[in-house]
């Protein structure tokens, strides 16, 4: 019954809104429309005006799918690095790529800048209250338990024993049948499937078989694909009412969403049943898999470990797949940069194992230079827990929207120099007197891809060493080569995370060695 009332309450707001603000807002629109103005470029880039009601939707709207550049654009040319974005309806948001405000935001103060209810209540049909959608002590629960299994040797033992399974019997075959066959190949998707079979074993134990080609698919894969793309797009929607009150009605989007979220939530309890059926009957289960790992640790309340599980799959799934989606554009533009990793990888064994992985310092500057260019996580945003001021003095408000961009960071002179835009590994690396390189890391703060502070990555070094192993073993074998027209950029978008719009044809070729 209260159900019902609070449907009703919704539905009556939305009439409320119809009739009270869209005359305005389409009498302003249909202003707009008779501007004959193009869409901004980076040559005419502005600070965007702000309109009662409608604050700055109108500039938003005129950049499309070009968001993450155009707000990084906007940064570049902003005192300090930041900028007070107005949205509609009176709210403001915060954006910075000032490294001082991001140590701020994550360390100095983190306390007051938290995921907020928002975010939290956006993403809670899917991730429940697991620690990618948690804040306070439930977030410092989950933390500590998972710190504690991340920092053990016998998982990064056992992702690297499924990494190098997967790259051996599913990718590689793939690249080499597409390679002997001519085949064209959305990459992007490829390496999309290869890491969620990876990370569903790894959190699971379960295999998905999303990459190995079949009749019949994963109905947790596809749910969770599914689920994965509509709760992404919430943030996308102008007013959170309309997608609210779709949930109300349970129609359209927010239906097949409810359905996609039941057959995740199933499978995954399923398997948390199953697995403590096993722990029961057998002294020492075989499996390393993270949800066996919390199931011994004594953490067994279903709902529990199946929110935390499923997060890992969400934070593991596709920045792993970003990152290298990307990594490989860049290198088909540099081939001094492909040049120098193929020389690297060719000094080490034909499976390396981590002990090798870990010490292709070229390599893995190479990956932290095209992250930087490309983070897979472009922007992050918190909400304020009470009145603020910024270290550059931007005044924050309670309950407003403070965002950190990973994107325009990478991109700025102040904290590159004059030759950002370039591909060069080398700015990670230092020449020692042996003649080998040293990698040096750039400060958390400056270079956030992986967060920093208390939040920190705790997958940061397995996902290196996942990449690497990938890199190694594909490069050793093959060029993956762009079927683009010369001179096409790729646009990059984001939903949870980064993706290359429209796919990334490629055609795979064998790589031509010598003994």
């Amino acid at each position: 019954m209260i159900e019902i009332l609070l449907n009703m309450q919704l539905i009556a707001l939305v009439f409320l809104f119809l009739s009270l603000f869209l005359p305005l807002f389409f009498f302003s629109f249909s202003r707009f429309s008779n501007n004959k103005e193009a869409a901004p470029n980076k040559q005419t880039v502005t600070i965007p005006k702000s309109y009662p009601l409608i604050g700055s939707y109108f500039a938003l709207k005129r950049v499309g799918n070009r968001i993450i550049q155009w707000e990084s654009d906007i940064l570049q040319i902003s005192p300090a690095n930041t900028f007070t974005f107005h949205r509609p309806l009176g709210h403001l948001q915060v954006f910075t790529a000032n490294p001082a405000n991001v140590e701020y935001i994550l360390k100095t103060r983190f306390s007051n800048y938290q995921k907020g209810y928002i975010v939290i209540s956006t993403l809670s049909d899917f991730l429940g209250t697991g620690i990618f959608n948690a804040d306070g002590n439930t977030w410092k629960f989950q933390r500590q338990i998972a710190s504690h299994e991340f920092n053990t040797k016998s998982l990064r033992k056992f992702v690297e024993q499924v990494v190098d399974a997967e790259l051996s019997h599913h990718l590689i075959p793939i690249m080499a049948s597409a390679a002997h066959q001519d085949q064209t190949l959305d990459f992007q998707d490829i390496l999309q499937r290869f890491t969620f079979d990876n990370i569903c074993k790894i959190a699971f134990g379960f295999d998905a078989n999303y990459l190995t080609p079949s009749v019949e698919r994963s109905k947790f894969a596809v749910a969770y694909e599914e689920a994965t793309e509509i709760i992404s797009r919430r943030f996308r929607q102008l007013f959170p009412l309309v997608w609210k009150v779709k949930r109300a009605l349970n129609i359209g989007s927010e239906k097949r969403l409810r359905m996609a979220v039941r057959e995740v939530h199933e499978f995954a309890k399923n398997i948390v049943r199953e697995k403590k059926r096993e722990l029961k009957e057998k002294e020492s289960l075989e499996s390393v898999d993270m949800l066996s790992r919390f199931l011994t640790s004594g953490h067994s309340d279903e709902d529990f470990v199946t929110d935390m599980v499923i997060s890992f799959i969400l934070a593991g799934k596709d920045t792993t797949s970003a990152a290298l989606t990307w990594f490989f554009w860049l290198l088909s533009k540099n081939p001094r940069v492909e040049k120098e990793i193929v020389k690297e990888i060719m000094e080490k064994s034909e499976a390396p194992v981590y002990d090798e992985v870990k010490h292709m310092v070229y390599t893995h500057a190479a990956l932290c230079e095209s992250m930087r260019l490309y983070p897979p996580v472009p922007t992050d945003t918190k909400e304020a827990v009470e009145d603020d001021v910024l270290p550059d003095g931007t005044v924050v408000k309670k309950g407003m929207f403070v965002t950190y961009h990973v994107y325009a960071m990478g991109r700025s002179e102040s904290i590159w120099g004059e030759d950002w835009a370039e591909f060069k590994p080398e700015r990670w690396l230092e020449k020692l007197e042996s003649g080998k390189w040293k990698f040096v890391a750039k400060d958390s703060f400056t270079y956030p891809v992986f967060q920093a502070g208390p939040r920190m990555c705790l997958g940061k070094d397995m996902a290196f060493m996942q990449m690497q192993s990938v890199v190694a073993g594909i490069l050793r074998r093959f060029a993956v080569v762009p079927t683009v027209a010369e001179g096409v950029e790729p646009n990059f978008i984001c939903f949870l995370s980064s993706q290359m719009e429209g796919g990334f044809p490629v055609k795979i070729i064998e790589r031509e060695t010598t003994n």
